[in-house]
This record gives C-alpha cells, structure tokens and sequence, in this order.
C-alpha cells in the first residue's frame, strides 16, 4: 500500500473486496483459486487496517 493511503481509504478496499468476494462466491464459474486470491487480498488488507490503527493510536 502507498505510505500516503489514508485509513478510511483502506476501510473502502477492504468493503469493495468483501463485494468482490460475494459476487465471486455467488458464480459458479468462479473458480476456487479466484476466491482465495480475493480472501488473501481481503485478509492483507484488514492487517494493515490492523496496524495502521494501532500506529495512531499509540500517536495519540
């Protein structure tokens, strides 16, 4: 992710692949290794939501 991505950013992501991942589930034509993709990139995100919300907590 860019330094500059600010949290609500990520949050936005994060909430566009959660869609992502339902209409792929809601496909039978998706394949298994396209959901899992989605789910990784989901999870990597919502670690660094994680740790970008850890960061300006300590800031404050």
């Amino acid at each position: 992710m860019n330094p500059t991505t600010s949290l609500s950013e990520l949050i936005e992501l994060h909430h566009a692949l959660e869609a992502e991942l339902a209409e792929a589930m809601a496909h039978p034509a998706s394949s298994d290794a396209e959901i899992a993709a989605i789910k990784r990139k989901k999870l990597k995100l919502k670690d660094e939501i994680e740790t970008m919300k850890h960061k300006t907590d300590a800031a404050a």
